[in-house]
């Protein structure tokens, strides 16, 4: 047997003799890193050129580890199945024998539907129907499906053996045993042999990416394009195709790839940066970022059409186990129409249906300039002409396209623009760049690969670097003091506007990535109002690490009470702040009569900042409402917090609490800790207990002040899933 850490959170053991090979644990981009390890690499055999790999995976016992995902597998299957040739007709991989998928009962059924929506979208023409489609388009639409499906649906259960792990050893193959000895803790044995695997995240951990980005400095111009992923599922050292759009200031991202969360950084943008997100469809390389987008202290504006959300629904509900409609606890949802211009504050976008085995957008935009509409087009995951042009039938009772539809997306491949991204992926389902060689648009830019351009491509488009930027309408303006500005309003409601002009006019200073703003126990006669990049706050003795990012005060406690600051700032991207004199920030609250109130809160929001549930990522006028309205009640030992009929949120101030699921101990948890997360999540309730070890001080938070705050709640989830994934196997299913 032998064990080898691939990453954090993904390990890999091989048993060769009894013909095993398992990637343990899958989040995003795990194919990436079992290749940057060698663990997946090219042979060759008579003539034939294929891939190694896995063919078993172990799940995660939860979904959500540090608010991402932990069970991803459609990619590494998809590489087992096709690049290694598992599924392939007469492919000497192809032996008969189907990958295994191991696992607890709820993740592998969920996996098994989540796989299943990734690889086929919406699955009758009802569920069309119900987003608005024509009765007869919908026939058309399942005619495609059913060709990208070479003529045939084919559930999970059909490509992959589903393993379940319960109480007691399991005999995977050959003699190999597995073998679940706590949350997340395995055991596999063969023969003499055993190796443990541990798929927690310890404390600070997260998933890491397979490439390095750099820092790039952006700027927020008019109408602009910021390349943020030209590679595709497969490409180790770029991530998945996407695009940053900034219109009038405002940011908006085009798709959700994996780890969009280390893209997003290196440029220096927090999920509270963004305005909307576009999506095109539900495959993993466009869609598995999407926890990235929860990490924002209010919801982002979502766009796609009712179609592909509705695709998009399906799937996230299904890796999940959660009923659909999820994304509008998390999203503000914003429905755009096929084929028209949708106008988005001036930004307008058409969205076209594109041939593809999900429910696929491809989505052009404009904006009004002098001259005319400057333009972009996004093509992701489009399909070539000539697998197009194969799939073309006059018969309607079989499955294919017609020959009026193929027209119509030859039409709408061949619109000009100003500028067009295009996917270049190849194979079934992927474009082709010499589709394009007769394109009259002014910048052709080939993405949605991992292999270099060839010569032929070179003649027809362009490749560009992550951080690269086309300007199709440069600003005039500040765009960053605009943003600022309308923080101030927010973090002082009662203030004159030409007051928070004073603080606008203090100086803006730069910071590169890594520099200090404050370091921890030092006197700041400055602070620092936070008007782009992210912010790092470190208390390493205390345990706690957090990030800021837009509309965060730096040292306004320190400077309010002259003391030491009680952490460390440091810039964790580029970053732009105000530079405020202590001294004229005090006048400045005294002189609007809400210093004493300022001062009322700061100590309750010092606190929020140490604490993991509301220290990341939440700006400070949102601090600040929950803070007015916590109520403080001290308990002492051995009571039971009063959750009958409860609908606040329990945070533990001073003191700890024990946590039961009827007799059955959860955990215990101290300062910073919380309890009552189904309150706010879901209608039912007392499904957890707690009790006080010690006498303790609890916060008492409504829970109106937090339901609507994106990342909270996706930490109440992950809290949630956590503790029941701790409860006997027989106890788990929710």
């Amino acid at each position: 047997m032998k064990k080898i850490k691939v990453s954090k959170g993904i390990h890999w053991v091989e048993i060769p003799e009894a013909g095993l090979f398992i990637l343990c644990g899958s989040p995003p981009d795990s194919v990436k890193h079992l290749m940057k390890r060698g663990l997946i690499r090219t042979e060759e055999k008579n003539g034939l050129s294929y891939e190694t790999g896995p063919n078993a995976i172990l799940l995660s016992d939860v979904s959500l580890q540090g608010e991402r995902f932990c069970n991803v597998a459609e990619f590494p299957v998809l590489q087992m199945l096709y690049r290694q040739g598992m599924i392939i007709p007469n492919h000497p991989n192809n032996t008969g024998i189907k990958p295994l998928l191991i696992g607890i009962e709820d993740q592998v059924k969920a996996q098994a539907n989540y796989i299943y929506r990734g690889n086929y979208g919406l699955m009758s023409k009802d569920e069309m129907i119900h987003t608005g489609i024509p009765r007869g388009l919908t026939k058309d639409i399942m005619r495609m499906k059913l060709r990208f499906a070479f003529d045939k649906i084919r559930r999970t259960e059909e490509l992959i053996e589903l393993r379940i792990v319960a109480e007691g050893p399991l005999e995977l193959r050959n003699g190999a045993l597995i073998q679940r000895k706590g949350n997340n803790l395995y055991e596999f044995t063969y023969g003499k042999e055993s190796v443990i695997i541990d798929l927690n995240l310890a404390g600070n951990e997260e998933y890491e990416a397979p490439y390095y980005l750099g820092h790039h400095d952006i700027r927020r111009e008019y109408f602009s394009i910021i390349h943020s992923g030209e590679g595709d599922g497969w490409d180790i050292n770029r991530p998945c195709m996407g695009s940053i759009l900034t219109f009038q200031g405002k940011i908006y991202l085009i798709d959700a790839g994996p780890n969009i969360i280390h893209s997003l950084r290196a440029i220096g943008i927090s999920a509270n940066d963004i305005e909307g997100v576009f999506h095109t469809h539900s495959h993993d390389d466009h869609f598995i970022g999407l926890p990235a987008l929860f990490r924002s202290d209010h919801k982002i504006k979502y766009f796609t059409t009712p179609l592909v959300r509705k695709s998009i629904e399906k799937k996230l509900s299904a890796l999940l186990s959660m009923e659909e409609g999820m994304l509008s606890n998390y999203f503000e949802i914003q429905d755009l129409e096929f084929d028209e211009w949708n106008d988005i504050d001036g930004l307008e976008v058409m969205p076209s249906l594109s041939p593809h085995p999900v429910e696929t957008s491809v989505l052009f935009f404009r904006a009004l300039w002098e001259g005319g509409y400057k333009t972009y087009a996004h093509l992701a995951d489009i399909a070539s002409l000539d697998v197009l042009r194969n799939m073309v039938t006059n018969e309607s009772t079989k499955s294919g396209i017609s020959q009026e539809y193929f027209d119509q997306v030859k039409k709408m491949y061949m619109t000009p623009v100003d500028i067009k991204k295009i996917d270049i992926g190849g194979g079934m389902i992927h474009g082709k760049a010499e589709d394009f060689i007769e394109d009259k648009s002014k910048k052709i830019i080939l993405s949605h690969t991992a292999l270099p351009l060839t010569d032929k491509q070179k003649e027809i488009g362009t490749n560009t670097s992550f951080g690269m930027a086309d300007v199709l309408i440069p600003s005039e303006q500040d765009f960053t003091k605009a943003s600022a500005f309308q923080y101030l309003q927010t973090y002082f409601p009662t203030v004159p506007r030409h007051e928070l002009r004073m603080l606008l006019n203090c100086p803006i200073v730069s910071f590169n990535p890594g520099s200090f703003l404050l370091r921890k126990g030092r006197l700041n006669p400055d602070m620092f109002f936070i008007i782009s990049g992210i912010i790092e706050f470190i208390m390493a003795d205390a345990g706690v690490y957090n990030r800021l990012s837009t509309g965060s005060f730096v040292g306004e406690v320190s400077g309010m009470t002259n003391e030491g600051v009680k952490g460390t700032y440091r810039a964790f991207s580029f970053v732009k702040a105000l530079k405020i004199p202590c001294n004229l920030y005090i006048q400045f609250l005294k002189r609007n009569r809400i210093y004493e109130d300022i001062k009322k809160i700061l100590e309750i929001r010092q606190f929020f900042q140490r604490t993991w549930l509301f220290g990341d990522m939440i700006s400070c006028p949102v601090k600040n409402k929950i803070a007015r309205s916590v109520k403080s009640v001290t308990y002492g030992k051995g009571q039971n917090l009063p959750t009958a009929g409860s609908q606040d949120l329990f945070l533990v101030m001073d003191g700890q609490i024990e946590i039961y699921h009827g007799t059955h101990f959860i955990e215990t948890q101290g300062r910073g800790g919380f309890f009552g997360e189904e309150n706010i999540l879901f209608e039912f309730q007392n499904l957890f207990s707690a009790i006080t070890a010690r006498e303790s001080t609890i916060f008492h938070i409504p829970k109106g002040d937090v339901k609507n705050i994106p990342i909270v709640g996706w930490k109440l989830f992950e809290t949630f899933e956590r503790r029941m994934s701790t409860l006997p196997v027989n106890k788990t299913n929710h």
